[in-house]
């Protein structure tokens, strides 16, 4: 929970909840790790404003533009030398054995330095080069000093100024693909398997686009569906007798509705047979 570095830093976050830091011996300041993971779980549910943010070659983001996946967000500042590299690295591991499950492309990942106006857009693409971070999916973001406080609070993200740099919740912050925080994970599960089962959660629950399946969903999602954690390894593998039994399913379902139609069609041609001799006597 604790980063290390010599760094001016911005005021203490307010956090909407009431308390006071409390301090170690000599009067150095801590974080309350009870408030700090308190005001994280307040947030579940919530979806935090549409800030605009800078990416790693200045260019202005908004968080808005993350929406439509999922979306992993890490907060960071470039000047610590333990826990934030430490996290980082973390996350990468984790996110690299998600690749057979997932895939890049549908999830995004955002590490966003809070420790401003240190935490530059070059900064941060130090700090990404330094920790060899080259996922397409990943960005590194800054946001303007004036917005740190709201979109930290925003995230339910605590952190407070030491002289040694900052005390901080260490974790990621986990949203749908609508925008709305959906869970924490925190450093100590902060693990392939953990972050999986949340998106797998996700995306498995998340509605069909245009209010249908469509052939490319479901076989996506079939494949999601049939991917195992493997312990030895650190990373989703494909499940081929799950797999072969949940296409062996749909296989079966596909033959008796393709029957059941083929039967109804058969049943409204005997109809119209009938009714045409009775039509003709009639006349």
């Amino acid at each position: 929970m604790r980063c290390c570095a010599e760094l001016l830093a911005a005021a203490v976050l307010a956090l909407g909840i009431a308390f006071a830091t409390p301090t170690r011996a000599g009067g150095v300041p801590r974080l309350d790790e009870t408030a700090a993971l308190r005001a994280s779980q307040a947030v579940i549910g919530t979806t935090p404003p549409d800030f605009t943010l800078l990416d790693r070659r200045e260019r202005p983001v908004r968080l808005a533009d993350y929406r439509g996946k999922p979306l992993l967000v890490s907060f960071i500042y470039t000047g610590c030398f333990t826990i934030c590299p430490t996290q980082t690295r973390t996350l990468h591991e984790a996110v690299k054995g998600l690749d057979r499950m997932l895939g890049p492309d549908k999830f995004n990942v955002l590490s966003i330095g809070f420790n401003q106006p240190f935490d530059t857009p070059q900064a941060m693409r130090a700090f990404a080069a330094q920790h060899r971070i080259d996922y397409p999916n990943w960005e590194f973001l800054s946001p303007h000093a004036r917005h740190v406080d709201a979109l930290t609070r925003a995230f339910g993200f605590s952190w407070v100024e030491t002289p040694a740099g900052f005390d901080h919740i260490v974790g990621v912050t986990v949203l749908d693909a609508g925008g709305r925080i959906h869970s924490q994970v925190y450093n100590d599960r902060l693990t392939t398997e953990a972050l999986g089962a949340v998106l797998r959660a996700l995306m498995l629950g998340a509605p069909p686009a245009g209010g249908a399946f469509s052939l490319e969903e479901l076989v996506e999602r079939v494949r999601i569906l049939c991917t195992v954690y493997d312990p030895e390894t650190g990373e989703y593998r494909y499940d081929w007798g799950l797999l072969f039994e949940v296409l062996g399913g749909l296989a079966f379902f596909t033959t008796v509705g393709v029957y059941l139609w083929r039967e109804r069609r058969e049943q409204r041609r005997i109809r119209r047979a009938c009714a045409t001799p009775l039509a003709n006597a009639a006349h």
